[in-house]
């Protein structure tokens, strides 16, 4: 089972989607692992965590799924786009923290948001017919 996290609201102002988080607190890592840098975040985890964002947002914006059944909903939304709940977490969290991962983050999800088409040019204006220019 899993809850909404502090990292959840802030990264919901962030990107208008909270964060998931496991309810069973990991367990304590070595201190090796504390001081170990953060995994890299690939352009294809980006683009995962976008349409995860966007899915879990839609899921807490409809009033006709019960509270009760929106944290299910919100993790079945970051688990089909390909991510487990705590890398979807982790990028929320350096997204916070990474001005390099926040600004690819959102990039991310306005492009998955707007389609493809956000990122096609419109097409040059075609002279008048008759050759008036």
């Amino acid at each position: 089972m899993i809850t909404l996290t502090h990292a959840a609201l802030a990264a919901g102002v962030l990107f208008g989607t909270p964060a998931i988080a496991q309810t069973t607190p990991p367990a304590a890592p070595a201190p090796q692992a504390q001081t170990a840098a953060p995994t890299p975040v690939t352009d294809e985890e980006v683009t995962k965590f976008a349409r995860a964002a966007l899915a879990a947002d839609a899921v807490t914006k409809d009033a006709s799924i019960p509270a009760a059944d929106k944290t299910t909903k919100m993790t079945e939304a970051v688990t089909g786009a390909g991510l487990d709940t705590g890398r979807f977490n982790e990028i929320a969290t350096l997204a916070q923290t990474d001005p390099a991962v926040k600004d690819k983050v959102q990039a991310a999800i306005v492009a998955v948001r707007d389609g493809p088409q956000a990122a096609v040019p419109a097409p040059a204006a075609s002279p008048t017919p008759g050759g008036q220019q």
